[in-house]
C-alpha cells in the first residue's frame, strides 16, 4: 500500500528541487521532516508541503500508521517553461527560460 502526492506547476527548476528530494529519498517520514526543516533551500518548503500531503493521504485514505511510513519515491519532472526575453547589447534579445516542476512523492509502509 502506498500513498502519493503531486504538486504541479511549481515555479522552480526541477534540478534545484531534485537536490532536496535526494536528501529525503528512502528515509523515514519523521526523519525526512527533520531534514527538510533544517535544509536552507527554497525548495525545502515546497517539498515539505508535498510530504505532509502524502502522509495525510496515507493516514486518511489508506489508514496507514505514520510511524511506519518511509519515502519510497521522490522525483521532480519538468513542467512547461515560461519563455521570456531580455534586451541585450546592439538590439539583440536573449531568452530567459523560467522553468517549472511537477513534484511527486510516494510514501509506503516499511516492509
Amino acid at each position: 500500500m502506498e500513498a502519493k502526492a503531486i504538486a504541479k506547476y511549481i515555479r522552480m527548476s526541477p534540478m534545484k528541487v531534485g537536490v532536496v528530494l535526494s536528501l529525503i529519498r528512502g528515509k523515514d517520514v519523521n526523519q525526512a521532516f527533520a531534514i527538510l526543516k533544517f535544509t536552507p533551500r527554497d525548495a525545502a518548503v515546497v517539498v515539505d508541503k508535498v510530504l505532509k500531503s502524502a502522509v495525510a493521504n496515507a493516514e486518511n485514505n489508506l489508514s496507514l500508521d505514520r510511524g511506519n511510513l518511509i519515502v519510497s519515491e521522490a522525483y521532480a519532472c519538468s513542467g512547461p517553461i515560461l519563455k521570456r526575453m531580455q534586451p541585450h547589447a546592439q538590439g539583440r534579445a536573449f531568452r530567459i527560460n523560467k522553468r517549472t516542476s511537477h513534484i511527486t512523492l510516494v510514501v509506503k509502509e516499511r516492509a
